[in-house]
């Protein structure tokens, strides 16, 4: 638990850190979304830092590396031009300036470190694995590393499948039913979780790794209930109207399936 505490101060620092540089380059931009591609980076960058720092097996830290790092800076990368660069305002940040009122840049800093925090707590997960002394993998390291590769890959696919679908000027205003969005309104959301879950079920074979649930949990519930899908609905009901509700009453929200009747 020492250990945990220890690693989690200096990763904390670590990110309070980039977030207050992430934060500048906000004030110097005015592009509040930077944060979006700031926290894929910092997963990646914190999840290899803890990879090298670490004093499990080697292989295993490596193995940790090289997924915590293709993933985070996959996901960083690909928000940074499309959310940040490829645009000039976010509707969702729109809202929220709308509800805080006053003290904006004081606000988004806030912001900026609620962020840092939370990816310092959601990757507790990656201490245990890289402190695991075991030279061998457990099955359940195995099922975690074969479900993190299957949710990458869908994650990635959704992705290019949306941004191919915005990029088309005659597709402005219309509702993305391409491949993995004909079966789910959020693939991306889906795959996203399921790789915490991958992440969890790697540190669940080490001493009180099982109490990491709270991070699949957790970013369940932030996808299901508040950030995710609530905001990300509203706004395409605000910019599409009947044709995404239409969208929803067929479609499931989360989870890929089959078509519903209307």
């Amino acid at each position: 638990m020492e250990t945990v505490l220890l690693t989690s101060l200096y990763g904390w620092g670590f990110v309070f850190a980039m977030m207050c540089l992430l934060w500048l380059i906000y004030r110097v931009t005015n592009k509040p979304m930077i944060v979006d591609a700031g926290w894929g980076i910092g997963l990646a960058l914190i999840g290899m830092l803890y990879a090298w720092s670490g004093e499990g097996d080697a292989m295993r830290r490596l193995v940790l590396g090289a997924m915590t790092g293709l993933w985070g800076l996959r996901l960083g990368l690909y928000l940074l031009f499309t959310r940040v660069l490829g645009s000039h305002h976010d509707a969702r940040y729109d809202m929220l300036e709308k509800g805080w009122g006053k003290n904006i840049p004081f606000r988004y800093f806030m912001f900026y470190q609620y962020q840092a925090v939370t990816i310092v707590i959601m990757t507790v997960p990656f201490i245990l694995i890289a402190a695991n002394p075991s030279p061998s993998l457990h099955w359940l390291e195995v099922a975690g590393i074969g479900v993190w590769f299957v949710s990458v890959i869908g994650q990635a696919v959704s992705d290019a499948q949306l941004h191919a679908f915005k990029s088309d000027p005659a597709n402005k205003g219309e509702v993305c039913r391409r491949g993995l969005w004909n079966y789910s309104r959020h693939p991306n959301y889906f795959f996203e979780w399921l790789i915490w879950v991958s992440y969890f079920l790697m540190a669940s074979v080490t001493p009180w790794g099982w109490l990491t649930l709270y991070a699949p949990a957790g970013m369940l519930y932030v996808l299901l209930r508040i950030t995710g899908i609530p905001l990300t609905e509203e706004n395409a009901i605000r910019s599409k109207g009947e044709r995404y509700r239409e969208y929803q009453r067929t479609t499931s929200a989360f989870v890929p399936w089959f078509k519903k009747n209307r």
